[in-house]
């Protein structure tokens, strides 16, 4: 599987940002896909994920009631709609996938596939 992750860019606070990740490949659906964040100087953490047909979602208490993470099997594609952006959600995104939902989705070794990374600026 390829994960293409796009959509970042440069927001103010209190705005927002949708980004896309987009599969290769025909088994999208048999995936958990998770959204996964790097800042500059620290370590990557997990944001969110979705279960294979998006029953379930998990998310960072840091992101709850912000962000939305969401997926279109047909368009194999995953989303996350992050609102109310703080200059503290400025990161690298990345994109990941893996086969299995369990309670250790923010493991990011867990995770096998990964997107290039897209980049949030949020401006105070």
């Amino acid at each position: 599987v390829q994960l293409q992750a796009y959509g970042g860019g440069l927001v103010q606070a209190g705005g927002f940002l949708r980004l896309s990740c987009v599969a290769s490949g025909r088994t999208f659906s048999s995936y958990v896909m998770g959204w996964f964040r790097q800042a500059p100087g620290k370590e990557r953490e997990f944001v969110a994920a979705i279960s294979w047909t998006g029953g379930s979602t998990s998310y960072a208490d840091s992101v709850k009631g912000r962000f939305t993470i969401s997926r279109d099997n047909a368009k194999n594609t995953v989303y996350l709609q992050m609102n109310s952006l703080k200059p503290e959600d400025t990161a690298v995104y990345y994109c990941a996938a893996q086969r299995i939902w369990s309670d250790r989705l923010s493991r990011e070794y867990d995770y096998d596939y990964w997107g290039q990374g897209t980049l949030v600026t949020v401006s105070s």
